[in-house]
């Protein structure tokens, strides 16, 4: 059996049975299985196994059945099942619980619900359309079915409060960091939460929590990433962009990107964690779009600054300098660059 801490833990827990099918296939590496195996390993009868083999079927699996061989799977689809993304998935708490809609509002509103239900850290909702997907400062996000990356992953540190925006930066570093690795795309960060390909947003990143007093409860972290989207609404156009359109339509698939992905925000997490975001810091300015260039903060009820962007405070807060010399630390704002 793996060896995979997630599945460590299903195994102690209980899992989908059609998750654990899946998960000896890959072990199998494109042999076949007998139903007599299958039953065996997961103590059912192989009338089960047929059905639920017949329900993967329906989701896209394409499995190859000969008499006396058993099964053997030939492809599986680029929809985010749960069973896909977790079948191999190396991490100890990212994803080992994971839930698939193939339509929501929103999956910040569904691991909100699950939050408050108890859900254990490491929790991820998974969406294939948002009909009502949402961004930083109220704003919709365009996510049609099929086309993106639209997730929500449930964390729970022991935080204070002022040092929450900080995992808005560690999530922007764990996705620049994946995407350059699986597609090498030079994507950039803008600061706070957007992440840019040739000038255009790519990916969102929203950072929602619940505490009492000084004390968090848990942060429900929102990914939007456009994939596959050949193109946008006429509002999105000049603005927005795809792996797929910056790859001239070679969009990589869903569940790979997922899957990497949850191991490296794990990584990264666990990192700033244990020792800080000073672990981080290096990393963000790596990636970061606009340090040295001249830029204008417009700060919600208050006025707009213009200066040079020279970097991140240990808080996360940019760094603006003016014209004057002084040192400006941003907190929230929109940023326009020029």
């Amino acid at each position: 059996m793996s060896g995979n801490p997630c599945w460590r833990r299903q195994e102690r827990f209980g899992t989908n049975v059609k998750e654990q099918i899946l998960r000896l296939f890959k072990e199998a590496n494109g042999q076949f299985v007998s139903g007599e195996a299958l039953s065996e390993a997961l103590g059912c009868s192989r009338t089960a196994i047929w059905k639920h083999i017949s329900e993967l079927r329906a989701q896209g699996y394409q499995f190859e059945a000969v008499r006396r061989s058993g099964y053997r799977l030939l492809a599986t689809p680029d929809i985010p099942y749960a069973e896909q993304v977790k079948a191999g998935l190396n991490t100890q708490r990212l994803g080992c619980e994971t839930h698939f809609f193939e339509t929501v509002e929103s999956t910040q509103t569904e691991i909100h619900a699950l939050a408050r239900a108890g859900a254990p850290e490491g929790t991820v909702v998974i969406a294939d359309e948002q009909v009502k997907g949402k961004g930083r400062l109220g704003r919709s996000w365009h996510s049609p079915p099929g086309s993106g990356i639209w997730m929500s992953v449930l964390l729970r540190p022991k935080l204070e409060l002022q040092r929450c925006p900080q995992l808005t930066l560690v999530a922007a570093v764990a996705i620049v960091e994946t995407i350059r690795e699986q597609t090498g795309l030079p994507l950039m960060i803008k600061w706070p939460n957007d992440l840019l390909l040739n000038g255009k947003k790519v990916c969102g990143i929203l950072t929602e929590l619940r505490a009492e007093s000084d004390c968090v409860d848990y942060i429900a972290l929102g990914i939007g990433i456009n994939v596959s989207s050949a193109s946008f609404p006429s509002e999105l156009a000049d603005i927005a962009t795809s792996l797929s359109i910056e790859q001239q339509g070679q969009a990589p698939l869903r569940t790979p990107l997922i899957k990497r992905l949850l191991e490296k925000l794990e990584e990264l997490y666990f990192l700033y964690v244990e020792q800080g975001f000073s672990a981080i810091k290096p990393r963000w300015e790596a990636h970061a779009l606009m340090l040295g260039k001249p830029i204008t903060a417009r700060r919600v009820n208050s006025a707009t600054l213009q200066g040079i962007a020279i970097g991140i405070d240990e808080q996360g807060a940019l760094l603006l300098r003016m014209e004057d010399g002084r040192t400006e630390h941003i907190y929230s704002a929109d940023i326009d660059m020029g």
